[in-house]
């Protein structure tokens, strides 16, 4: 059983907590424990997360404690600020546990802290967290990178484990192929390269995304991937899905519903004055309600007219343009039962802990299988309970779109994940920021870079042609303008950084 190699304070929490282990959780122990790199791939509401942090945590508690400028040795990054104050809050529950355990097994009770830094982390926290690192630290793919371009980079040099989680959301784009650069430059700066451990609930290929978490190294003229552990943990998650068309024909909405312009199609007659009241009864006939749109203005416009209708305030909206003190106070309005529901963008759709939420309202298609899956799945995020939703397609392209992604969600057709190939832009801007704190060897950049998976076929007249635009070294004068970056030396191979190359890396 995997929960024997845990310490007696560990076992004994999570076993006054939980029935037992799942799936994810027995097979994702076997390997973290062994210090392999692990992709964890399960569903949502399989406990994952704690199967990626408990024994990091169980190794903090029975570990010696490190000298204070060494006690960071756990990164969580999450690619959602959301998230990232969701599983802060969430690592209460262990910590307090497993101190209390010990107390109770008389063994000296384990003091393990935690920090977060996100672009809404005020300065002052960031000062005191270099000056005290914390033992697990939270933080995002960008506050990452800025860490590393900053002084804020030593307190990285103890970290022995890294959490990726929703590594699907970030595989397939830029952001990912900057993360993998970042994580590469990690496993340079750490006294040892820390154990890697990926989360996703969607992802395929796997083979695929397990290479991207893990990265690689260049042996002779071939890249050969990092040995990395791939644990699919899947099981039947219980979907009850509906698609819901509140009018008898959408060509002709008016005929059901008041004849009013439509914000998306001036001019027209819309289906709206339909949706509204629909939306409303969902939201009264449930607990809480989480309900997904893909846009700023329409989540506004929704939560409004929900609100009117109702003739009091039961649902708040949520995206990227709300401050963090608004984020949180919405959050815990929801989870504490003072809201009904919240209208939300991709800002709430990875695994944010609702465990409340039980109904998923998609207003329009959610455009993707694993977004749609993902978004269902915060409605009954624990382990065994059934996802329920409610798709509102807009019209009747919307509607046979809407048809195809549900039953694609149904049968768990995810669609593949392509891993982006030389994002030179990308490239560029990690070169400034990989040399603004000191000059390097051009032979040990491009290994460097080539070890993430995004640019392992990067070739050398590639590199140096980057090199070049950042030196200075133009093809015309029409761009005579542009700052060089950085010293291209190419006496001694050397590259180092201009008196501006920091403020640019943190600043682009």
């Amino acid at each position: 059983m995997a929960l024997n190699r845990f310490s007696a304070p560990t076992r004994a929490w999570f076993e006054a907590s939980f029935a037992a282990p799942t799936a994810a959780q027995e097979k994702g122990w076997t390997a973290i424990s062994r210090g392999e790199h692990t992709l964890i791939h399960a569903p949502t509401g399989s406990g994952k997360t704690l199967a990626a942090f408990l024994w990091a945590i169980d190794r903090l508690a029975t570990e010696p404690t490190p000298p204070t400028g060494e006690r960071c040795r756990v990164l969580y990054v999450s690619p959602m600020k959301a998230l990232a104050y969701d599983i802060e809050r969430n690592l209460r529950a262990p910590l307090t546990g497993v101190h209390n355990a010990a107390e109770q097994l008389g063994q000296p009770p384990p003091r393990i802290n935690t920090a977060m830094r996100t672009g809404d982390t005020p300065a002052q926290e960031r000062t005191a967290m270099v000056r005290t690192p914390p033992d697990i630290l939270i933080t995002t793919p960008e506050s990452l990178y800025l860490m590393l371009t900053s002084q804020a980079r030593k307190m990285l040099a103890s970290v022995e484990y890294v959490i990726v989680d929703e590594i699907h959301s970030v595989a397939g784009t830029k952001r990912g192929s900057h993360l993998a650069i970042t994580l590469e430059r990690l496993s340079e700066l750490t006294v040892s390269p820390p154990q890697r451990i990926g989360l996703s609930a969607t992802q395929r290929p796997l083979r695929a995304i397990a290479e991207f978490l893990g990265g690689g190294e260049r042996v002779g003229a071939e890249w050969k991937a990092r040995p990395v552990t791939v644990v699919d943990a899947p099981w039947d998650k219980e979907l009850e899905i509906q698609i819901v068309v509140p009018v008898e024909d959408m060509i002709r909405p008016e005929e059901t519903a008041p004849a009013v312009g439509d914000p998306d199609e001036p001019g027209r007659k819309s289906i709206w004055p339909a949706v509204y009241p629909k939306l409303l009864e969902m939201v009264m006939a449930h607990t809480s309600t989480l309900l997904f749109v893909n846009s700023r203005s329409l989540a506004e416009r929704l939560a409004s007219e929900i609100n009117r209708l109702a003739g009091e305030e039961l649902v708040q909206s949520h995206h990227g343009s709300v401050s963090r003190e608004q984020r949180v106070e919405i959050e815990s309005r929801l989870k504490s039962g003072e809201l009904r529901g919240v209208v939300a963008t991709s800002t709430l759709e990875l695994g944010i802990d609702m465990a409340a939420v039980d109904l998923v309202v998609l207003v329009e298609s959610p455009n993707s299988v694993a977004r749609g899956l993902q978004r269902v799945g915060r409605a009954g995020h624990q382990v065994g309970a059934p996802s329920k939703a409610r798709v509102f397609p807009k019209h009747r392209g919307d509607l046979l779109e809407t048809a195809v992604v549900v039953e694609r969600m149904y049968a768990g057709a995810i669609e593949e994940t392509t891993i982006p190939q030389n994002p030179l832009d990308v490239l560029a801007q990690q070169l400034v920021a990989i040399v603004a704190n000191e000059t390097h060897s051009v032979d040990g950049v491009f290994e460097l870079v080539r070890r993430a998976l995004p640019f392992r076929d990067l070739t050398r007249s590639t590199f140096e042609t980057v090199l070049d635009m950042l030196a200075g070294r133009y093809p015309s004068d029409e761009f005579a303008e542009l700052r060089p970056r950085l010293v291209w030396d190419r006496v001694e191979h050397k590259i180092s950084p201009r008196s501006n190359a920091r403020m640019l890396a943190v600043t682009s």
